[in-house]
């Protein structure tokens, strides 16, 4: 099996995975490259990741694999150290990386459906809490960097970490084969309705590539949007004295009043001015701008 020289990953590691897919134990693949212990990305340079389009009804859910669109946060393992998307290291018991194995993972973190918050807040402590990581899974959907198909390399990624020896809560994301539009969205109602966020949807014959391509999708009940909090508008009524609305600044320059969604703990203490927040909207005005629309979280930084 063969691996790119280029991309976010260095040639020594993708040397380990081509011989850990292959059926060498971990150990001697180490000891044959001693380098790889030393390779890691700058943690000032971001990871390259596959990201996700919108899905649309002209795609043939036949030519994809469809899995749970886990409420998780996104974690990059580079054989070495777990990293946030911005390229951050993760703070991590050591137990927890001294059981993943020497090659490039990518997955989520997760806590269950609907734990988001809290999840964040343990991934993102400089100290991390062992009693708290011992709740967590690391979700892996993609081997990065690899060659051969999503398919191919979900199989092999299913393979590796079913092996004896490895820890329960480093898993795989299951994938089954997509059929058609009306049973993709029997299957997103099902789930949406079990807590799930949604669904995503990777092209089974796609080659790995970084960034937004037609290999990889999403699927919510409602797309989220974005927008970059350019102001705090003082609330009214029972709101008075902290945050009524955020005013927000769409990606097209378009400004808008969001004003539902927050908790009460949000509203004493709402999003900095500069974050960029996600929001979700029901409809639109004649001039583009969200109508019903409802804050949904801070977008992380990392």
């Amino acid at each position: 099996m063969m691996f790119r020289s280029s991309g976010p990953f260095a040639w020594p590691l993708v040397c380990v995975l081509s011989g850990v897919l292959m059926g060498l134990p971990a150990a001697s693949a180490q000891a044959e490259s001693p380098a790889v212990a030393r390779v890691a990305l700058p943690p000032e340079v971001p990871p390259a990741l596959m990201l996700a389009k919108h899905w649309h009804a002209d795609l043939k859910p036949s030519d994809f694999l469809v899995s749970e669109k886990l409420d998780g946060v996104r974690a990059l393992w580079d054989g070495q150290v777990l990293r946030f998307r911005s390229g951050r290291v993760i703070a991590t018991p050591g137990w927890f990386t001294a059981a993943l194995p020497p090659i490039p993972l990518d997955g989520e973190l997760w806590l269950g459906r609907g734990q988001f918050d809290r999840l964040s807040g343990i991934a993102r402590r400089n100290t991390p809490v062992d009693a708290e990581w011992q709740e967590l899974r690391y979700m892996v959907f993609d081997l990065p960097g690899a060659e051969g198909t999503f398919a191919e390399r979900t199989a092999r990624a299913a393979t590796l970490l079913g092996a004896a020896g490895m820890p329960v809560w480093l898993q795989v994301v299951e994938q089954k084969r997509g059929t058609d539009q009306a049973a993709l969205q029997r299957q997103l109602r099902q789930l949406v309705k079990a807590g799930a966020e949604g669904l995503m949807l990777h092209r089974a014959d796609a080659s790995w590539a970084a960034g937004r391509s037609d290999s990889l999708f999403k699927l919510k009940p409602l797309p989220d949007e974005e927008g970059r909090v350019i102001a705090h508008l003082p609330g009214k009524g029972r709101h008075t004295g902290r945050l009524g609305a955020l005013l927000l600044a769409m990606p097209s320059g378009q400004q808008f009043a969001l004003g539902t969604g927050f908790t009460d703990a949000q509203r004493a203490s709402p999003p900095a001015i500069g974050a960029v927040v996600t929001y979700r909207c029901r409809e639109r005005t004649a001039a583009g701008l969200p109508r019903f629309a409802s804050f949904l979280r801070v977008r992380e930084a990392d």
